[in-house]
Order: C-alpha cells, then sequence, then structure tokens
C-alpha cells in the first residue's frame, strides 16, 4: 500500500528552475510533418504556431536517471510522488506577444501548488507548474500545468460515468491513431514515457486497453484545426482539461466551434462512441 506524506510533497511548493532554448526550424518541420501537414518549410522570423513551444525545453535527464515508466525519475524539480501513474490533466495559456522562429528564449518554471484529493478509485495528487517564456522583448508566453498522480486500475474498480461530447460543431476532424504517430511524437518532443509506445508495458503493468493518445499532442490537433479554419487569427488564451484517456485501438474526432461576435472558440474531443475526452476554450485576435 502506496503511504502519501502530503507534508514532505508540499516542500515542493515554490522550487524553480529555468532553462534557455532556441526556437529551431527542425523541431518545427518534423511536428508538421507527423501531423500530415503540408505547410511550407519553416524560415526564420516565422511565427511559431500557438503550443509548438511544447518542442522546445525538453527534459534531457541522462539514461541511467530514467525512472521505470520512462520518465525522469522522480525527485528532482517535480516532488517525488510516490503514485506510479502521471498524466497531463490540462493546462492555461495566455501569449503576451508573439514568437518567432529564431528567437532565443528563457522558460522560468515554479511549482505553484501540491494538492492530495481522495478519488473514486483511491488518492490523487495534483501538481501545478507554471512557466514564464521570456525574450529579449520581454514575457511572451505565460502556461499553467496541471499534473495528476494516480495509483495503478483495480480490475474492480467500475469505469467513472463518461459525458456526451458537444453537439453543432462548425469542423469535426476524425483522427486515426496509430503506434508511428504516438511514437514520432514522443520522438519529436522527447517524452520518453512508455505508456505511448511500449503496448506491453501499458497494457501489463499499467492496465490500460491500448496505447495513449498524448494529451499535449491532442490539444495540438485541436488548435492546429482552429489555424486552419481561420488562418488569420491567432489564439490569445487557450485552458483545456482531459476528461478521459484516448487509446490508439479506436478513432477519435476533434471539433470546434466559432462565435466570432465573441472572439472565442469551443474546442473539444470526442472518441469513437462520442463521449467528451477533451475540453477546451480559446480566445483569438486577428492576426
Amino acid at each position: 500500500m502506496t503511504i502519501l506524506d502530503i507534508e514532505h510533497l508540499k516542500q515542493w511548493i515554490g522550487k524553480t528552475e529555468s532553462f534557455t532554448d532556441q526556437i529551431t526550424l527542425a523541431p518545427v518541420k518534423a511536428l508538421a510533418v507527423t501531423l500530415d501537414r503540408n505547410d511550407p518549410d519553416p524560415v526564420l522570423g516565422d511565427r511559431l504556431p500557438e503550443l509548438w513551444h511544447w518542442l522546445y525545453f525538453l527534459p534531457m535527464a541522462k539514461q541511467s536517471e530514467i525512472g521505470p515508466d520512462g520518465h525522469p525519475e522522480r525527485g528532482g524539480f517535480l516532488p517525488p510522488v510516490p503514485l506510479p501513474r502521471r498524466m497531463w490533466a490540462g493546462g492555461r495559456y495566455t501569449w503576451h506577444q508573439e514568437i518567432q522562429l529564431g528567437q532565443e528564449l528563457t522558460r522560468h518554471s515554479e511549482v505553484k501548488s501540491v494538492t492530495h484529493k481522495s478519488g473514486r478509485t483511491g488518492d490523487l495528487v495534483f501538481v501545478m507548474v507554471q512557466h514564464e517564456l521570456h525574450g529579449s522583448q520581454g514575457l511572451a508566453l505565460t502556461e499553467q500545468h496541471d499534473i495528476v498522480y494516480r495509483p495503478l486500475a483495480n480490475p474492480s474498480d467500475a469505469p467513472p460515468a463518461p459525458t456526451l461530447a458537444p453537439t453543432g460543431a462548425d469542423w469535426e476532424v476524425r483522427i486515426d491513431p496509430s503506434p508511428v504517430l504516438l511514437f514520432r511524437y514522443s520522438a519529436v518532443t522527447f517524452n520518453g514515457h512508455r505508456i505511448h509506445y511500449d503496448r506491453k508495458y501499458v497494457t501489463e503493468v499499467e492496465g490500460y486497453p491500448g496505447l495513449i493518445v498524448h494529451g499535449p499532442l491532442i490539444s495540438t490537433m485541436l488548435v492546429d484545426q482552429f489555424r486552419l479554419q481561420f488562418p488569420d487569427k491567432k489564439l490569445v488564451t487557450f485552458d483545456f482539461k482531459a476528461l478521459r484517456p484516448t487509446f490508439d485501438i479506436n478513432h477519435f474526432f476533434v471539433c470546434g466551434k466559432v462565435d466570432e461576435t465573441n472572439a472565442t472558440v469551443d474546442l473539444w474531443a470526442k472518441d469513437h462512441e462520442g463521449w467528451l475526452t477533451m475540453q477546451g476554450r480559446a480566445t483569438f485576435t486577428n492576426i
């Protein structure tokens, strides 16, 4: 039985780290082809699409510092939560100025909160990290990143009641995930988490029915479809929450509905059965 010392974990609140990176061209091209886009080759000075900053400031743990789940071992910048499952639960983003290819940016990160809750299947620990990206012209992006840690699944646990996805979308795009797609996204984001590419691990150790589609990949697809529909607009804010995991064994859909009067867009993903898996909302302005 896992024993949580939440007061010990709260000692990580206020912990900070900073990294500097250059917004180079190759990762942008790699993600574009991974998303099956036919974009022109990126050039210096181009605007970095929203959420594509996840291609930079990547974790660079040595191989000897990798934990059994493929992530860096716990207890460095993030608290050493002793629960085996960890997932990207959601986030909130504000773009203060345009990020351009070729820029050098510094990301300042701080652990803002560590919260314990008792869920339907046991203990849950939520860690919220705030990132700020600064360039030569000042603050470019503020990001609040929610991470949830939870116990392994018990076969006797009843699945949570799903929620039907909204109707009336302005667009609805079918996505057929594959192990190659998930591997390529893991590679371009240097994400070693085995739930995305190691079927034996994800089914036998973590108890899921298939490879898990990355939450950031789904949210990137949501925003990317908005970009395709409205190339003359850019996001100012974006919030999203992951509600149910999405697996490679079935297709899913990314959807959106725009309210141009209020300059807002509702974005959501639903599974092959029509259940809501991710929910987001954004505000936008003209480029």
